[in-house]
């Protein structure tokens, strides 16, 4: 089973309904007893990092998420979510993410040419290094995937994924059992799901 964590930011029910379309079941949850005893973990979200990362932590979720991914448990952020799995936040103040990868989220107009339209909506390609990580392991070299960001990924050592945008923008990172996705999975069609069907067939400590 794959817990969905609600913490008040996002659209879980289209994410619920993709989980399900690949055959995996599937619960929008709040309660640490039902995340804990999970599969997996994934964290959505929408919005302002700040925000999000104080709703969070209003829920008192945040030593659940960091026990779980600590025992090995697979997490995948989408979107805001995989922001949050980084170090630290720079929208609208300086704000601490859970810091379970190496990196920063920074303005997307550091890294893209200027006067490129912001935020960055739509469909890009996907790039991948040698070494592909199993997250993509049903998607080839250059399939699309939508996008919708004003900040990325930035400085991390654990980018698994990349897209152009007048610039090499980080897609996804990861780091063994801790996994983001900058794009929404739930969003992009075929390959979304594709990308949803191979974190459901990743196992976890217990």
């Amino acid at each position: 089973m794959t817990a969905i964590i609600d913490y008040g930011v996002g659209n879980l029910f289209s994410l619920e309904s993709s989980l399900r379309a690949v055959g995996e079941e599937a619960c929008v949850t709040s309660d640490p007893a039902v995340i804990r005893s999970a599969d997996r973990i994934i964290l959505p979200g929408v919005g302002a990092f700040g925000d999000a990362a104080a709703k969070l932590a209003d829920t008192g979720l945040i030593s659940v998420i960091r026990d779980c991914a600590e025992r090995g448990v697979p997490l995948l952020g989408i979107c805001l979510g995989m922001q949050l799995l980084l170090e630290r936040g720079y929208e609208y103040g300086v704000h601490d993410g859970l810091g379970l990868i190496k990196g920063e989220i920074r303005p997307i107009s550091e890294v893209i040419e200027r006067g490129l339209k912001i935020p960055h909506i739509g469909w890009n390609s996907l790039s991948f290094p040698e070494n592909k990580s199993p997250l993509f392991k049903y998607v080839n070299e250059g399939e699309h995937v939508y996008f919708v960001h004003s900040f990325s990924a930035q400085g991390t050592p654990s980018a698994i994924a990349h897209t152009d945008y007048g610039g090499r923008v980080v897609a996804a990172v990861g780091e063994g059992n801790i996994l983001g996705c900058q794009f929404h999975p739930e969003k992009s069609g075929r390959v979304g799901l594709n990308i949803l069907r191979a974190f459901c067939e990743m196992g976890g400590a217990k």
